[in-house]
């Protein structure tokens, strides 16, 4: 079943040493180089600039900290195309050619890549008193108790997040001002009236564009607001799959309330949020199916010019809109849908939290000996706070306790946005479906409300089979 990324970028954060411990990965041949160096090499996507060899000067400093507190490992990096990325780490994967660190979001089996669990139960050496390194971690967004950060083929913890990615709408707070709108929109009611004022004083209220991020994060902000009130009746799996609760309702406790009947698309909420969901597009760009597709600032021309006064996007963007946007940027939450805007309205204040879908590597199973103890302590100090100034300049919000995120971005982390919502989006389609393909008849007016419920049915029939498929649920009585 296709739920909305949590992750705004196609492509978004180590063991105690060898020597004297008598610690080693698992067997295999020795790494160490003839200046007697263990070389280890990290490639994925450059998600923050549009260099083919490197991720950036914080990117180098930091790994000059750490070669310098670790003086006989030498770290490298490839730089992957954004484009092809991901084949190539899962061709690697499965031919057994991985490099020491790969990124995490290219499809793999399990087998592929080591389990972390263990490793997380010792110490991390990079900081002081620490006796877990799981302890590092925000719970809410990384550990056994959350479903995402496990695979779903183990249900091990198999990476380690270099940071978290958080999105959010930015603003124009020049725009903001000449509108006569004193505050962001807090509420539903606010939004739709500073959709006027900004239409009156000559913007588009929110940049649109054709890209798929808008609609997969407006679905999501709006329906897991009115939906917030099933958030125990729905609650039957927890994150490992069993019966239990889960901090959020998860995609199999979502397929199981699809498939018994008890959501459906008659559902008050779902045409609810289908009209909500249409009144924010309308208060967009207008022919923004033709608007270029802005990365991880939607409609980042419309936005960064001045022409539209609203934009989603995601700290990774903070960077570039800092040198490319000539007015004062500001960052809010999306509106809560009250009572006063939706009689269906559930009482919740619209949540999103931050995602570990930013940065994140796996070490490959291929990788053996000094050459896998290596790669363990870069991971153990990527999660240290020695990340902080990679973090500061790139607009990256901190994965671990006890650091905190740059000014620009810590407003996507405030408040009740800044927590996670408790019961996962309304569905879509099958993996693989965009939400463009579900929706956009509907948000251009192409489809009636009733239309797009009908197909909407449909999509999700064809979504929990193939989730149940995938899953291997089919044995499960709700399942059959």
């Amino acid at each position: 079943m296709r739920t909305p990324p949590k992750s705004g970028l196609a492509a978004c954060a180590t063991l105690l040493a060898l020597t004297g411990c008598g610690l080693l990965g698992p067997g295999g041949s020795s790494g160490s180089g003839t200046d007697g160096k263990v070389t280890i090499t990290l490639a994925g996507p450059n998600q923050w600039n549009a260099s083919g060899s490197s991720f950036g000067p914080a990117w180098e400093s930091l790994i000059d900290s750490f070669e310098k507190r670790e003086p006989g490992i030498e770290v490298k990096t490839q730089v992957l195309p954004l484009d092809g990325f991901m084949q190539t780490i899962t061709t690697q994967l499965a031919a057994g050619t991985a490099p020491e660190l790969v990124f995490n979001q290219p499809p793999h089996k399990a087998h592929e890549v080591h389990a972390l669990d263990a490793e997380l139960q010792k110490p991390n050496p990079y900081v002081p008193g620490n006796q877990r390194w799981i302890d590092v971690f925000r719970k809410d967004y990384f550990g056994p108790g959350v479903s995402k950060a496990l695979s779903k083929e183990s249900g091990k913890l198999e990476y380690i997040p270099f940071n978290l990615v958080a999105i959010g709408l930015f603003y124009n707070k020049d725009a903001f001002a000449k509108a006569g709108i004193a505050q962001p929109p807090a509420t539903w009611e606010d939004f739709r009236g500073a959709c006027e004022k900004l239409r009156d004083a000559g913007f588009d209220p929110v940049a649109l564009d054709k890209g798929g991020l808008a609609a997969g994060w407006t679905w999501e902000a709006v329906s897991t607001q009115l939906i917030d009130k099933y958030y125990d009746d729905w609650n039957v799996f927890d994150a490992t799959g069993k019966p239990g609760k889960a901090p959020t309702v998860t995609e199999k406790s979502m397929s199981k309330v699809i498939k018994e009947g008890e959501l459906t698309t008659k559902t008050p909420e779902v045409a609810e949020s289908l009209k909500l969901y249409k009144e924010f597009f309308d208060c967009g760009t207008p022919n923004w199916t033709g608007v270029a597709d802005g990365g991880a600032t939607v409609g980042y021309r419309d936005f960064v010019s001045g022409k539209a006064a609203m934009s989603w996007g995601t700290d990774f963007a903070v960077e570039a809109l800092k040198k490319d946007a000539k007015f004062a940027l500001g960052t809010m939450p999306f509106p809560t849908i009250t009572k006063a805007s939706s009689p269906l309205s559930s009482g919740a204040p619209a949540r999103y939290g931050a995602s570990i879908g930013g940065t994140s590597y796996m070490v490959p199973s291929t990788v053996k000996d000094e050459k896998y103890a290596a790669a363990i302590k870069f991971l153990q100090y990527m999660s240290s706070p020695a990340v902080k100034p990679w973090l500061d300049a790139t607009g990256g919000l901190p994965a671990i306790e006890g650091v905190e995120p740059s000014a620009e971005t810590a407003g996507l982390m405030e408040g009740e946005w800044g927590k996670p919502f408790r019961v996962t989006a309304l569905p879509g389609g099958p993996e693989g479906t965009s939400f463009r393909d579900v929706f956009d008849g509907y948000l251009l007016g192409e489809r009636s409300l009733e239309e797009e419920l009908t197909d909407l049915a449909k999509w999700w029939g064809r979504g929990i089979e193939a989730g149940i498929k995938k899953n291997a649920w089919g044995d499960e009585d709700w399942a059959k």
